[in-house]
């Protein structure tokens, strides 16, 4: 069996589409060195997040959305659960979403985004890094385009406007004899078209391979893992897998502290259907596809599954 994939995207995307594209497939998943997020603002907001998180909980609570589903603002401890999970995951987090202007088409299915008083310079870092996730996002979906026989254009339309979420995303430490290997985040697959995850360096993220066996998915420093999500699993027939994966605590010192990630779900527009492209469906089993379905809705109905709407 091959490996994921470690590829540039600094390189000529020809050069890596088709072995970006046999990771997807095998995997659900691919490292992406090369991303052309500055360091320096990786740097920054990764210290405005744990300034954040340090706030005392009533100055964070002040931030929760009653009703809002955690789209925007912060989310405390035992919230969010895994589809079918049995108990809450052990993370608090912060919601950063698209930002349109008044009376734009799609600004029914956005609110506005809040932001905390208390870090100075939060907003000016987290929207220059929003664009920067973007920009990334969209060259991997050229190339996946290109691996799927498309014009590299393909997806630009699809995602413009998308109702994409960037999460600063906190772990406490765990205590006590069972610290290590603790289940932090239960296995669970991502909603979205595809996930670009910052912080993955340190170890713990784990997919499960179709032969039902834990696999732990290996970082260079300062790259990004790319996952695909439900929403492009369904357009593609299930060519590109939406993989289910995991966070576990590592072993060690490491068990013990706390753990910082950002990871960016990049959405189709709430407007586009999500009708399965020709080229992924069987000439043989023709009607062998999900039905068409906007990609707000399969939101929607994701979200209630995680107790989040």
């Amino acid at each position: 069996m091959s490996d994921i994939a470690v590829v540039s995207i600094a390189r000529p995307l020809e050069d890596v589409a088709q072995e970006l594209g046999r990771s997807f497939e095998e995997y659900g998943f691919a490292v992406i060195r090369d991303h052309g997020i500055p360091q320096d603002l990786i740097d920054r907001a990764e210290a405005m997040s744990k300034e954040f998180f340090a706030l005392p909980d009533a100055v964070k609570k002040a931030y929760h959305i009653a009703g809002g589903g955690g789209a925007r603002g912060y989310t405390p401890f035992g919230t969010e659960k895994a589809k079918d999970a049995e108990v809450h995951d052990l993370k608090e987090f912060w919601h950063v979403g698209r930002e349109l202007a008044a009376g734009h088409p799609l600004s029914e299915y956005m609110a506005a985004n809040v932001w905390p008083d208390e870090v100075e310079g939060f907003r000016e870092t987290f929207t220059a890094l929003y664009s920067a996730f973007e920009e990334a996002g969209a060259r991997v979906l050229e190339a996946i385009a290109l691996h799927l026989g498309l014009d590299r254009d393909f997806f630009a339309a699809t995602v413009e406007d998308g109702n994409s979420v960037m999460r600063l995303l906190r772990y406490p430490p765990i205590e006590g004899a069972h610290a290590e290997g603790a289940i932090r985040a239960a296995a669970h697959g991502d909603i979205n078209t595809i996930t670009l995850l910052l912080g993955a360096e340190e170890a713990g993220l784990e997919l499960l391979t179709t032969e039902g066996e834990w696999k732990a998915v290996e970082v260079p420093d300062g790259a990004l893992v790319i996952n695909i999500g439900d929403m492009l699993d369904r357009l593609t027939n299930g060519k590109l897998r939406s993989t289910t994966h995991r966070v576990v605590n590592p072993r060690g010192a490491a068990a013990y502290r706390a753990r910082y990630s950002m990871p960016f779900f990049l959405h189709f527009r709430p407007d586009y259907v999500i009708e399965t492209l020709s080229g992924c469906i069987d000439p043989a089993r023709p009607d062998d596809h999900p039905a068409p379905l906007s990609s707000h809705e399969f939101l929607l109905q994701r979200l209630r599954e995680i107790n989040l709407a």
